[in-house]
């Protein structure tokens, strides 16, 4: 079971927005929680997403060095380079997890779109390349197309996230 707590601000509505599911479905998994009521550290269960203490895999992002470390059982596998957001656009700093997969989105996202549980932000390529290493993205963390192929053929759905400055 996965559970999510709740940060300031939050509400149901925008909790279930970001792990894109429905907030009746968040409601029924979550009998007891009063909806008007929501408090900082509270934890809400997400229904559909694994336990992420099940899951071996976990990626570190640093803003900074423009690279997104792929961890087994805590262990370096492979560094990646990125691109992130540019000042106006900045990419979130935090702890997701990886809520869904959708390969050939098109467009700037190139070959393969990894949602992140903050609606409007992922994990994906890019029709740029040589955008890579650098600060230009509207927040969202890309990657060659051949690297984020690799990766999404090895994280699956409910992998930890953590993006630092």
């Amino acid at each position: 079971m996965f559970f999510h707590s709740v940060q300031q601000g939050e509400t149901l509505s925008s909790i279930a927005a970001d792990y894109r599911i429905s907030l009746s479905h968040l409601i029924q998994a979550n009998p007891t929680i009063n909806p008007n009521q929501l408090f900082v550290g509270q934890s809400i269960v997400i229904p559909g997403l694994p336990n992420p203490n099940t899951i071996p895999y976990e990626i570190h992002v640093s803003l900074s060095q423009h690279q997104l470390t792929l961890l087994h059982n805590g262990s370096v596998v492979k560094i990646y380079p990125i691109a992130v957001g540019k000042m106006l656009t900045q990419t979130p700093t935090g702890n997701f997890v990886i809520v869904n997969k959708a390969p050939n989105p098109g467009g700037p996202f190139g070959t393969m779109w990894m949602s992140l549980s903050k609606l409007h932000y992922g994990i994906h390529g890019t029709n740029d390349p040589s955008s890579i290493g650098k600060s230009v993205s509207h927040g969202c963390i890309r990657m060659h197309n051949e690297d984020v192929e690799e990766l999404a053929a090895t994280v699956p759905i409910g992998t930890r996230v953590r993006i630092e400055p």
